[in-house]
């Protein structure tokens, strides 16, 4: 028995890295897991893990950017477990380049890969959880985990492509959570920081396994803990935010806020705008620098 007994959860991407230690985490606290990457001997290999350790799971293939993969994913849960209560979307790719050289390939894969397969499988669990809470009137308690990045809180160097589409991930929950409350789904985001397939070229060396057996602190299974708690019935009461997680640490980010106002009751003259901007500038708390500068 644990926290998210009896909830099935869909985690894409879950063949390696984050995704494998969600899988097994939920699986641990009583969940049934369907273990969706693209290959599929990763994805059985976490299943058989699973398994082996008298948890639930099954594997599925399917594309996360198709409406179609989305559905079968979701058909795979309902096949397999009767139900489905929600989504870890995890999956994602990198194509680095500094601005100036991105391709028009390097954008589409990668805002493809995060942002539109964060769209698919939700909009299908959304539409299958309305349809549920019509017909009976009990509301859906679903659950949809996104996955932001610092990159898409504060942009990265190097990364305007995916910076973009985490950004639009970070926003995309904030409008799930104001719509779908409801129907009793929630709608949260996760910023990791965490040693992954991703990670280890740009931040290999930071991110590196102590060899000392003190605290891993960039260990994936680190922010495991807050993804199964926000899959379980105890998150309920809570929607709308974006978490950053890294070691030992969680904090909840403060997004954009208006900030100071200058008014002046009629049409500014464009060349007096040089002081009301650099007065507005000095009055304002300063940002976080964009990762790599």
């Amino acid at each position: 028995m644990g926290i998210c007994n009896n909830r099935t959860i869909i985690v894409t991407g879950s063949g390696a890295g984050l995704g494998r230690g969600y899988a097994l985490a939920l699986a641990a606290e009583g969940a049934n897991v369907v273990v969706n990457d693209i290959k599929r001997e990763a994805a059985e290999a976490v299943v058989a893990e699973i398994q082996a350790a008298g948890g639930q799971a099954v594997a599925s293939v399917d594309d996360i950017t198709s409406m179609a993969g989305a559905e079968n994913i979701v058909k795979t849960a309902v096949d397999t477990f009767g139900d489905v209560h929600g989504v870890v979307n995890n999956a994602g790719i990198v194509r680095d380049r500094m601005f100036a050289s991105l391709s028009e390939d390097d954008w589409d894969l990668v805002v493809k890969v995060h942002l539109k397969g964060h769209f698919c499988i939700a909009s299908k669990l959304v539409q299958r959880w309305r349809d549920q809470v019509k017909a009976t009137g009990t509301k859906a308690d679903g659950r949809i985990i996104n996955t932001s990045s610092g990159a898409g809180l504060n942009g990265s160097i190097g990364q305007s492509n995916y910076a973009a589409a985490k950004g639009g991930i970070a926003s995309l929950t904030l409008v799930q959570a104001a719509e779908l409350g409801r129907y009793g789904i929630t709608a949260n985001a996760l910023a990791p920081a965490a040693r992954t397939g991703m990670t280890e070229g740009p931040f290999g060396a930071m991110m590196k396994k102590p060899e000392d057996g003190s605290f891993d602190h960039y260990a994936p299974e680190n922010v495991a803990p807050l993804v199964v708690w926000l899959c379980s019935p105890l998150s309920a009461h809570v929607s709308g935010k974006v978490f950053e997680v890294e070691g030992g640490k969680v904090s909840i980010a403060n997004g954009w806020k208006t900030g100071i106002v200058r008014d002046k009751k009629a049409r500014w003259n464009p060349a007096e705008l040089t002081d009301v901007i650099d007065g507005l500038i000095a009055e304002s708390p300063a940002a976080q620098k964009v990762y790599g500068s």
